[in-house]
């Protein structure tokens, strides 16, 4: 059924003008939507071989219901809101299992939020994105579209996992099982964060990233051939700083940020960044 699907949405999504099937692809995001939901579908998964595999159709599905969505009044107990009418805020019921606190917060329909999720108000969870078991997604935090959060993650709050639909073939970013995503965190552009990993507050990555490993002395960075940037499992990385070369930037003393792994997950490190069972 999920073949039959990727090969239809993957004949449609070109089509244009007379030829493209209005109804059809109104038909196939509605049964991708389903499959996100549940989880049966997503947009990147491993691959079986320790790396991940990007599943461009799925975000071709995606781009369809935006494209056949008409603009719809979906104002909700009187505050006003206009936005497509095939992408409704997901029903959410107790038997999700899913902790959504009372405050403003919003996960889209298309989106898979697995049992024992915790979500703190406000946050919001775009579609496509897929937040695994025993996950908290802290208050104004973001998990962008197509995003997709491991089991155990903690995306503290004001954190941003950014999202991305086009190009249809760009990495979406991933963060692996037990990561702490710290307090204003930036993860974007297909970045992959490794199992365990932690990143303090205020780490920014994205594809053009140099991240300075100071315990294996090397530059970890995205490769000629578009591959992801990826922060190793248990790195703890926080934001340090790196000179600017040439005379006007030493004159000023003048610098960039940088993030730095300046050590790996320890016993530690564990008690420190572990979530409080009473919480759940």
């Amino acid at each position: 059924m999920i073949e039959k699907l990727k090969e239809r949405i993957e004949e449609v999504f070109p089509l244009s003008g007379a030829s493209f099937p209005r109804e059809e692809a109104s038909d196939l995001f509605l049964m991708l939507k389903k499959g996100l939901n549940s989880g049966e579908i997503r947009s990147a998964e491993p691959d079986g071989s320790g790396g991940w595999k990007t599943n461009s159709w799925v975000k071709q599905g995606i781009l369809l219901g935006f494209r056949v969505g008409a603009l719809a009044d979906v104002s909700l107990d009187g505050f006003p809101f206009f936005d497509k009418e095939n992408l409704p805020l997901r029903q959410i019921s107790l038997s999700d299992n899913v902790r959504l606190v009372p405050g403003g917060s919003a996960i889209r329909d298309g989106a898979y939020v697995a049992p024992g999720v915790i979500c703190m108000p406000p946050m919001y969870i775009n579609i496509g994105a897929y937040v695994d078991e025993g996950s908290m997604v802290d208050s104004h935090a973001l998990i962008g579209t197509c995003a997709q959060i491991g089991k155990g993650v903690h995306v503290s709050a004001a954190a941003q996992i950014g999202g991305v639909l086009e190009p249809v073939g760009a990495n979406p970013v991933i963060i692996e099982d037990e990561v702490l995503v710290g307090g204003n965190c930036g993860i974007y552009e297909g970045t992959i964060v490794g199992r365990r990993a932690v990143l303090a507050s205020g780490v920014i990555l994205t594809a053009s990233s140099k991240v300075y490993d100071l315990i294996n002395e090397k530059i970890l960075e995205r490769r000629a051939d578009n591959s992801p940037l990826i922060i190793p499992e248990g790195g703890v990385v926080v934001m340090g700083s790196r000179t600017i070369a040439g005379k006007f930037a030493a004159e000023y003393g003048l610098s960039l940020s940088t993030p730095v792994i300046v050590k790996y997950r320890d016993e530690k490190t564990d008690a420190r960044t572990a979530m409080e069972e009473a919480l759940r």
